[in-house]
């Protein structure tokens, strides 16, 4: 291996109320990754190009690290971050530093905003991260055979007929 600088991986995040999602978009086959309560480790080798990738992230707030878990998907890691402060707000930033660093963007697939906080059981569980956790656990990217997702396909406004054109 050559004596080159390792470089930060692609790294996208979001958040929820609860959680903070991290997705390191590398192939990796063997990272080491260390989740501590102020900052997150990666350090891996690119499968392509076998370039040596490696980042610290201090956190802008302290997680659970024995709560919080990772999955190495194959084409990238996902990380679920379990917040220690469950009742604060919504974090400004992944991190504390006024910069935003240039690996780092925003995975708006994941993203949900303070008011549109919607997926939770009636119990006030959080379905997302119990699901991602339950997958994590089961060493698995699939589904649970047992696991079915429905869609409300009567209240799609796009159905409605069109007017005729004149």
């Amino acid at each position: 291996m050559s004596n080159e600088t390792p470089v930060p991986p692609p790294v996208m995040w979001a958040q929820r109320k609860e959680d903070v999602f991290l997705t390191f978009n590398i192939e990796s086959k063997d990272p080491v990754i260390k989740i501590e309560k102020e900052s997150v480790y990666f350090k891996g080798v690119n499968a392509q190009d076998k370039k040596t990738h490696e980042v610290t992230i201090p956190l802008y707030d302290a997680v659970n690290p024995e709560n919080s878990a990772f999955v190495n998907k194959g084409r990238c890691i996902e990380m679920v971050l379990r917040k220690e402060k469950k009742d604060a707000p919504y974090w400004p930033s992944l991190t504390k530093d006024k910069k935003k660093p240039h690996y780092l963007k925003i995975d708006f697939n994941k993203w949900r905003d303070e008011d549109d906080e919607t997926d939770f059981k009636e119990d006030g569980s959080n379905v997302e991260f119990e699901d991602m956790m339950r997958l994590m656990g089961n060493n698995s990217a699939g589904l649970d055979k047992g696991d079915k997702f429905s869609f409300d396909v009567e209240n799609d406004s796009d159905d409605e007929n069109l007017p005729d054109l004149e």
